[in-house]
């Protein structure tokens, strides 16, 4: 079954690239030309908005691991409920990744809102297919 399987494979992918991204934080802090003024503004501007994509790049990445082996081992809920829930997880990245957006491209806050709301969605939905469906998958906590 599919469902599940994508939101394992880029959860994977996108903690891979906020992992990345955590060096271009070290850089900005420790070697940068202007590391000083970077350090100064740690809980402000860019700098806090930088390390609010770190942090949850890593915790929607890690969401996304864990309703991915969720919805793979409910394989007798249905499709179309466990697709709605994985597209959510995924639908969710555009949180972390509009912090970037906002930061580096001047962009509207919208998708870190929709994305918020996604994964939001998604954690609850999961949740519910579990409570409902765990049993009748022969899985037992």
């Amino acid at each position: 079954m599919k469902t599940g399987r994508y939101n394992v494979g880029v959860g994977l992918l996108v903690m891979a690239g906020f992992m990345l991204y955590g060096f271009v934080l070290i850089y900005l802090r420790d070697f940068a030309p202007d590391r000083e003024a970077w350090a100064a503004s740690y809980s402000i501007g860019k700098h806090f908005e930088a390390r609010l994509a770190h942090v949850h790049g890593a915790l929607f990445s890690l969401l996304n691991l864990a309703i991915g082996f969720v919805l793979a081992k409910l394989s007798t809920a249905g499709d179309r409920s466990r697709s709605i829930a994985a597209g959510l997880g995924l639908a969710g990245l555009l949180m972390p990744l509009g912090i970037l957006g906002e930061v580096y491209l001047g962009l509207s806050p919208i998708f870190v809102l929709v994305g918020a709301v996604a994964m939001t969605a998604s954690v609850a939905t999961s949740g519910i297919l579990a409570l409902r469906r765990w049993g009748d998958a022969g899985v037992t906590p």
